[in-house]
């Protein structure tokens, strides 16, 4: 995805910021942490990752559906089923 390529630096940051999210939860699970605590750590994580779900679909509608540039029904088409596909696959 070229589109992505622009953006590059914000979204790595982001897995990055999930990763160490993801390191401290195993690290509190590892210390047998308080439940709650590691709750709140998994909350987290899930809001990064949601966070970057939303960033990338939003990226994709821009460039794969909504683009002007695009000048073919059949193009916006497979832009919008590749996000419904996505769309399913994430809410399973």
């Amino acid at each position: 995805m070229s589109h992505t390529a622009k953006e590059k630096t914000k979204l790595l940051n982001r897995v990055r910021r999930i990763r160490g999210q993801v390191e401290a939860v195993e690290r509190a699970l590892e210390a047998e942490g308080d439940c709650a605590d590691i709750l709140h750590l998994l909350a987290a994580t899930r809001g990064g990752l949601n966070g970057l779900m939303a960033e990338v679909i939003e990226d994709h509608i821009r460039e794969h559906v909504a683009s002007p540039d695009i000048d073919s029904a059949a193009a916006r088409s497979k832009g919008a089923d590749e996000l419904v596909d996505i769309i399913r696959t994430y809410l399973k």
